[in-house]
């Protein structure tokens, strides 16, 4: 009878030592991720989305704000591979420089409201009782204040500043958030684990942070994904009221806002930047899925 080659031996015995030791929780999602093909694919386009608005402007021959005035609403060339707009402006350039501002927008607001929102419901849904109530009813109340007319008073009383706007815009997108986190907290808060934790002699602090805020991460993933577009929207309007990004400067939002105002003469102002926004959106929420799927405690059980 043969034997086993020595080469066979080894990788046995190092699949049984791996199997024995187990697999990092987060490698097995990353190995979920990677087999999902859409999330792969969005993940993909907001790489190289971000890597164009980044390193355009600077290698692009035409300067997002050079005018020529002999040169409007020129459609799509070869000088122009987007045409330009009412003031003869290179649009590609516009919309390379417009992706810095709407990206960093999104990034930075959401991250403002994942921040508060996270915190404010975590805290909320583990304590419970009268404190949670107090908490949900400032929440209900903000809920009842138009989210713009916030934001208006907070540009007017600090002035308009491009850094101020992404805070201000973070600090009225949490509410949704904080709701999420909470209703997650309290379906949690009395499995085994977390009673295991209070028995241990854990603290609040790091029963929240270190075993409740991980377990809920697919749906915060999810509806993160879901502000990205949202507050890029809200600048955009907050923009067409002469209170968001100014002149020269630009964002997508900004964009698609003019070219709907001439979408019937000149369609190529609306079309490319509603269509890069487009592309954005969807693969925020390709990317948001896989994520969502990828960290699910229960599905990674299959």
């Amino acid at each position: 009878m043969l034997s086993p080659s020595p080469e066979k031996l080894l990788s046995t015995e190092a699949a049984a030592l791996q199997l024995e030791q187990g697999i990092s929780p987060w490698r097995n999602a990353w190995h979920r991720l990677s087999r999902n093909k859409p999330a792969v694919f969005g993940g993909a386009m907001l790489i190289i989305l971000a890597v164009l608005c980044a390193i355009g402007p600077w290698v692009m021959h035409n300067d997002y704000q050079s005018q020529n005035l002999y040169n409007t609403f020129a459609p799509p060339s070869t000088a122009h591979w987007m045409g330009t707009d009412q003031l003869g402006r290179d649009l590609f350039a516009r919309l390379l420089y417009g992706g810095r501002i709407s990206i960093m927008v999104g990034l930075v607001a959401t991250s403002v409201a994942l921040t508060i929102g996270v915190t404010y419901g975590a805290i909320a849904g583990f304590f419970g009782g009268k404190l949670d109530a107090v908490m949900m009813r400032i929440v209900d109340i903000l809920y009842a204040l138009p989210f713009t007319i916030f934001v208006i008073l907070l540009m007017v009383f600090f002035g308009r500043n491009i850094f101020l706007l992404f805070f201000a815009i973070g600090a009225v997108e949490w509410l949704t958030m904080a709701r999420i986190v909470r209703s997650q907290i309290m379906a949690i808060k009395r499995m085994e684990y977390i009673e295991a934790a209070r028995s241990l002699g854990f603290g609040r602090r790091r029963i929240i942070f270190r075993h409740m805020i991980p377990n809920i991460l697919g749906p915060i993933i999810v509806y993160t994904t879901l502000t990205i577009p949202a507050v890029m929207l809200l600048e955009a309007f907050l923009s067409f009221l002469g209170l968001g990004v100014q002149p020269p400067m630009s964002s997508w939002g900004v964009l698609i806002k003019d070219g709907a105002e001439r979408m019937e003469e000149y369609p190529w102002l609306l079309i490319f930047p509603g269509s890069v926004f487009s592309l954005t959106l969807f693969s925020l929420n390709f990317l948001g899925d896989g994520l969502r799927d990828a960290l699910d405690v229960q599905s990674s059980k299959d």
